[in-house]
């Protein structure tokens, strides 16, 4: 998903060997313009058809074919009442669909329907005009109309209905032939004329309970974080943030929007090698969030030039047309062959603009004066920075030496701007030769296949076409500029890139308990974010709404201490050794954040480590690695793989039960929430009472206990939960909303107290 696909990565692996030693000893040098030109001089036509037979696979072109055969499951879902997964597959359908056609029509039209169905009338009506303005058949009109009426009706726009009710009569008038719809038209009048307020709708999208979280006070110079977050460097932490007074847990220390963000394209949903090939009706990510803000959508607009790309609204669509997928559409089926590192490089610089991008590149290659876009002066080099140690804010973000902190603009703030971005590390010197000979020759292809489709000559030195007479000079980013970014950017993702991640439920609509899990949902950049150091156990949380990312701190963290992230390994999930090869070989560094080092110790020292287990007999900790004995006087002796086995058994009962509730079997719900209360005291041991483990295993007996209708137990476990999920999460996250609107729903019932019960 990261790299290129596996066919391209065997193809480049076979390319490596045939290379003569002394090119590949080229290959370590550190400098990526070299890297650039030896990939340059070793691309073959060859190479370039290989990688064109793999985007041909990849197909993002629009199909009348795939049209039509997502329209036709859309109307077998209809048919089932199946409404939501319906808009789905109409939806399909749309982004197959050619803009201004009839097909194009008729699957907006269909949607509308199915969103009539589920009560969402504002989206319905939003569907209704696309049908209309994409040319829906003049004789299918009328029971648009009627349709549109209805949706006025229900939600109380009584004159606007009245005005379609007079159009639609006059049309019908046209057409005898249409004695059903006639009735129905009769009735809608007699609806009209009643004086009743407006049905109450489904919202089209989650209703947030709460505003939206903001930092408390802004830093003036971190713009991104709150005045409580002070930037800091040294040259064995490089850059780090720091707590300037006491920041309590659930205090938001840092809101950012994504730089740059890529959707995750998600499993070979878009593979379609052959004209026979059976086509996939799944959803993927892009089916249920918009490509440029990355919120949740239900009712996609899609792109007028190809099948991927999905809007929630049409200024998300123009702003992302004008911004990269003018030049991103035609390249669809390329991006996806190499993966999305690459497809966020080439963004990076598409937002970024040429000019800024060639004279950053041109100034660390030494061949501009760094004076003229800004740079602050004694700027050192980024393969290796003379990072010199600053103090909290000090002569704005300046060392006593006054040497700046990489990244910092002149006045010594840190932006979430492209700057910042460029002044991420890429690691060039930790990198393998064949690595860097993969990256840059992916890169040189796809520059190759930019090329063809928008300004070759300023890459690859051909004769200036027409389209490229219209660039102004200051715009043209030179002969392989472009190329040196990309790359420097696709080095710099594999230790800065930040996963957006969303909750996405499993399960049918109908469960009455969801099952939610988080979900990698795009790729970008966040320089702020990125300032994080790592810990193994962290003292906040990373949390995401669209493409909008929030760190908060989960516990109290000390005026003077480390703001810190978890990179991925957790001292709850992994053992020392563990941790220490996966942020060995993704992060290049040696851990010692205080969690690998009491583990250390304990591996030391005589005294055997807490092992997560209590005792069977007095219920003390149990201490040991495979032999666990009790750490009290009874000196009961289990082995680990005892224990382990039966907590393995308990979280296969809790599926069970689970499903049970699923199936609607609600004599099940005591022991279900029994077994999930056995797992809770499980779960709490391993990774604490406040970790963001107990507060989805709390979500999930918050929701079995109020479909069970156990009141106070229910409201009791709602308001834990909500506690430990709004620290992790803050206010806007999905779960928080579902308990406070289940909160809300019991606090109605009568005779419960309306304050808190627990």
């Amino acid at each position: 998903m990261d790299l290129p696909v596996e066919e391209w990565q065997s193809h480049v692996h076979r390319r490596w060997l045939q290379l003569q030693p002394s090119v590949q000893a080229e290959f370590s040098t550190n400098a990526l313009e070299e890297i650039i030109l030896l990939c340059s001089s070793v691309l073959q036509p060859e190479d370039e058809a290989f990688l064109q037979r793999l985007a041909d696979g990849y197909s993002v072109e629009k199909d009348l074919n795939a049209c039509l055969f997502y329209k036709e499951e859309g109307n077998k879902a209809f048919q089932k009442k199946a409404y939501k997964a319906a808009t789905m597959l109409y939806s399909q359908g749309t982004s197959h669909a050619r803009p201004n056609t009839q097909e194009m029509s008729v699957c907006f039209a269909n949607r509308s329907a199915a969103f009539f169905h589920l009560s969402q009338y504002e989206t319905c009506l939003e569907d209704i005009r696309r049908a209309q303005m994409h040319g829906y058949p003049e004789r299918l009109q009328p029971k648009l109309m009627l349709r549109e009426a209805e949706c006025l009706l229900a939600l109380g726009r009584r004159q606007e209905a009245a005005l379609v009710i007079r159009n639609l009569e006059q049309s019908m008038g046209a057409q005898p032939n249409l004695q059903a719809l006639q009735r129905r038209l009769h009735h809608l009048k007699i609806r009209g004329q009643e004086n009743k307020g407006p049905a109450k709708a489904r919202p089209s999208t989650p209703a947030h309970a709460l505003d939206e979280a903001n930092l408390r006070a802004k830093n003036k110079h971190i713009p991104n974080a709150a005045s409580s977050v002070s930037l800091c460097s040294d040259p064995s932490r490089g850059r780090y943030l720091i707590a300037t007074e006491d920041v309590l847990p659930g205090e938001l220390l840092v809101k950012e929007e994504a730089f740059v963000s890529v959707l995750n394209p998600g499993e070979t949903l878009w593979l379609r090698p052959g004209p026979e090939a059976k086509r996939d009706s799944r959803a993927a990510p892009g089916d249920h969030h918009c490509h440029r803000c990355l919120n949740p959508v239900v009712a996609t607009i899609p792109c007028q030039g190809c099948s991927y790309a999905r809007y929630c609204s049409q200024q998300c669509m123009q702003q992302a047309w004008e911004r990269y997928h003018r030049t991103e559409c035609s390249l669809g089926g390329t991006l996806l062959t190499l993966g999305v590192f690459c497809h966020v490089a080439l963004r990076t610089v598409l937002i970024a603009g040429f000019e800024l991008v060639g004279k950053l590149v041109k100034t660390f290659q030494g061949t501009v004066n760094s004076e003229a876009i800004s740079v602050p002066e004694g700027q050192p080099s980024l393969e290796k920075p003379n990072v010199q140690p600053t103090l909290e804010e000090r002569d704005q973000n300046r060392g006593v030496s006054g040497t700046p902190i990489p990244g910092c603009e002149r006045d010594g703030s840190y932006q979430s701007s492209y700057y910042a971005v460029f002044h991420l590390m890429p690691h060039t010197e930790k990198r393998s030769p064949e690595h860097k000979f993969l990256c840059g020759l992916s890169i040189v292809a796809l520059c190759k296949k930019l090329g063809e489709v928008y300004w070759p000559s300023p890459l690859w030195g051909q004769g200036p076409s027409e389209q490229e007479a219209t660039l102004t000079t200051e715009q043209s980013p030179g002969s392989g500029i472009w190329a040196v970014a990309m790359l420097r950017h696709v080095l710099q993702l594999h230790c800065n890139a930040q996963g957006v991640t969303a909750l996405q439920e499993a399960g049918s609509d109908g469960d009455l308990v969801t099952e939610q899990r988080q979900t990698r949902l795009a790729t970008g950049f966040f320089p702020v974010i990125s300032l994080l150091n790592h810990s193994c156990n962290p003292n906040t949380s990373l949390a995401f709404k669209g493409s909008m990312g929030t760190i908060q701190a989960s516990r109290h963290i000390a005026c003077g201490q480390e703001i810190l992230h978890c990179y991925g390994p957790h001292e709850s999930r992994m053992d020392v050794a563990t941790r220490q090869q996966k942020l060995r070989s993704q992060y290049f560094f040696d851990c010692c954040c205080q969690a690998c080092q009491d583990e250390e110790a304990h591996r030391a020292s005589t005294t055997p480590r807490h092992s997560g287990f209590s005792c069977p007999t007095c219920k003390a900790a149990l201490q040991g690695d495979d032999t666990l004995r009790c750490s009290r006087a009874c000196m009961a002796v289990v082995s680990r793989t005892h224990l382990v086995g039966q907590l393995q058994d308990l979280q296969h009962r809790v599926e069970v039960a689970l499903e049970l509730l699923r199936g609607g079997e609600t004599g099940n719900w005591p022991k279900s929430a029994a077994h999930l209360q056995k797992s809770l005291q499980v779960v709490e041991a391993q990774h604490g009472p406040a970790s963001v483990e107990i507060g989805h295993e709390l979500f999930k007996l918050a929701q079995v206990l109020f479909n069970g209708f156990a009141v106070t137990e229910a409201m009791s476990a709602i308001e834990k939960a909500e506690k430990v999920l709004s620290i992790h999460y803050g206010p806007e996250n999905e779960q928080v909303q579902e308990l406070q609107q289940m909160k809300a729903c019991l606090l109605e019932l009568p005779g419960l107290p309306a304050g808190p019960t627990a």
